[in-house]
């Protein structure tokens, strides 16, 4: 697959000024600036100051309690000055893409987030690990499974502790379903369906929709929602992939794919359907069981969701994903907790995906997988 280098994506798809006027007029620092910290702190550099960075992850950052928007890296120039004045970053950790390695000798930054185009991943989370710093890489974890590996490999030589941006696991609502499962609440599950997708009919030069930058279309993006869901809904990996593809926008959806259907066997004898697609609105989730069903609608958003079951509603009051994820990782390196989302986590879910385009590109032939209990937490 073609690479395309950072400096290349900032010249082609650069929006940096624009993003950066629209940031001026956030009223964040004022208005989230006075929650507590914890007396233990860790500070976050953000790589990358796109749409996620400065819409979900910036504003979450001023309600943690155990982590805080430390320092950031970007190839925009406007965006340094802006970023600086509103959050209050010192000059001395503000990076850009080509000293970002000398981030290794600031000691203000215990953890880099990658938010960056799914291809650069793999690089900027070596490059992190290999500074000293801890790594949450945003999902997909990168675009192979031998990216994956690499991500990994440097994470556990440099000692550094490794997250992916699965945000989901780090919220009630999807917490709720974990121990619905766990606890056989309402008998072993038979049948899940998830649907994760939004129509896109934006700028089709945006880099989603380019496979050098993005490395796939919605089951890349949406996707690994949708077969988290289904994992998460049985407790347990799949033993087997069939998949299709469908596309009715092919003007559009030049190189990535549109719509994926995909079906997943279980050890237990469950089944799940997922679906995603960048062309098609839809955002749930439905176990039915033995006992009983449970559901949420919407399932995967950034919320607030929404829950119910065969027993009644489910209902918790709202708080920013990304702030309780980025938490949850801060205390993982400060106390030792559960890592919500391991780095084997995103591995496994680029095996799913590299089994579904195998079984799509075989003619929807069923594909066997051997995950064992990889990932699951």
């Amino acid at each position: 697959m073609e690479k395309i280098s950072r400096r290349e994506f900032n010249r082609k798809w650069g929006q940096g000024i624009t993003a950066a006027a629209l940031m001026s007029s956030m009223p964040w620092a004022c208005a989230m600036g006075n929650q507590k910290k914890s007396s233990a702190s860790l500070g976050i550099a953000l790589v990358g100051l796109g749409s996620y960075s400065t819409y979900q992850l910036a504003p979450a950052l001023q309600q943690t309690r155990y982590c805080h928007l430390a320092g950031i890296v970007t190839g925009t120039p406007a965006k340094e000055k802006m970023w600086a004045n509103q959050f209050g970053i010192p000059g001395e950790n503000i990076y850009n893409y080509e000293n970002f390695d000398s981030i290794a000798d600031n000691d203000a930054i215990d953890i880099v987030y990658v938010v960056l185009p799914n291809s650069m991943h793999a690089e900027f989370s070596i490059r992190a690990a290999e500074a000293g710093k801890h790594v949450i890489c945003e999902k997909p974890m990168a675009i192979s499974v031998a990216e994956c590996d690499q991500i990994i490999d440097a994470c556990n030589k440099a000692g550094v502790k490794l997250g992916v941006g699965y945000r989901l696991h780090s919220e009630p609502y999807t917490q709720e379903v974990k121990r619905f499962v766990k606890d056989g609440v309402f008998g072993e599950v038979l049948y899940v369906s998830t649907e994760a997708a939004y129509r896109s009919t934006g700028n089709p030069g945006q880099w989603r929709l380019n496979k050098a930058l993005s490395g796939g279309g919605a089951l890349l993006n949406m996707g690994v929602y949708a077969i988290q869901s289904a994992i998460y809904s049985t407790g347990k990996n799949p033993i087997s992939v069939t998949a299709q593809e469908f596309s009715t926008r092919p003007e559009y959806f030049k190189e990535t794919d549109e719509t994926i259907t995909a079906q997943f066997e279980f050890a237990s004898g469950a089944v799940a359907n997922i679906m995603t697609s960048h062309n098609i609105w839809a955002n749930r989730l439905k176990a039915s069981c033995t006992n009983g069903w449970f559901e949420l609608d919407p399932a995967t958003g950034y919320g607030p969701l929404k829950g119910r079951t065969s027993r009644g509603q489910i209902s918790f009051t709202h708080e920013s994903q990304q702030k309780l994820q980025m938490d949850d990782f801060a205390l993982h390196i400060l106390e030792g907790k559960t890592n919500r989302a391991p780095g084997e986590m995103g591995k496994r879910d680029m095996i799913i995906v590299e089994a579904i385009y195998r079984s799509i590109a075989e003619e929807n032939s069923k594909i066997s997988l051997n995950l064992g209990n990889m990932g699951i937490v």
